[in-house]
């Protein structure tokens, strides 16, 4: 199965270069887009402003990268992306391994959240008994 990736990044030789590098290392489909979709199956691969213009909350945050500006990222897109949910966080600066490897883990994650149920935390059910409460008036027996 093809992974999608939505790239939104305004510096149109980076997101050149990010499109060239993905095509090499991995089977993905790269659609540049303004404005990224975030009710479409795929990674997203936003720059700070495109993040900034990108309704909250975002559905599945674990497939959003996030590229940033290394000298100065913004700290209300920091904070904002941290209260997403948002786990990729890369600098533009970063070299483009890296960059690539966070890209393809935001896609594997895509893809195992559509496909595999996950199970977190107690959920009770209908048929569970409540439990028995031990009696208020025990008495005790030698403890020899």
């Amino acid at each position: 199965m093809m992974q999608g990736v939505q790239l939104s990044i305004a510096d149109s030789r980076y997101a050149a270069a990010i499109r060239e590098a993905l095509s090499r290392s991995c089977a993905c489909h790269v659609e540049s887009v303004e404005r990224p979709d975030p009710s479409q199956k795929c990674a997203l691969v936003l720059d700070e402003s495109a993040f900034a213009r990108l309704p909250l909350p975002v559905p599945n945050p674990q497939r959003v990268v996030l590229i940033t500006r290394e000298e100065s990222p913004d700290p209300q897109v920091l904070s904002d992306a941290w209260e997403a949910g948002i786990v990729s966080i890369v600098s533009e600066e970063a070299p483009l391994n890296t960059v690539l490897l966070a890209i393809m883990a935001a896609a594997l994650r895509v893809a195992t959240s559509h496909e595999v149920p996950v199970a977190s935390g107690i959920t009770p059910s209908c048929s569970s008994r409540s439990a028995s409460i031990a009696p208020l008036n025990r008495t005790s027996g030698s403890k020899r």
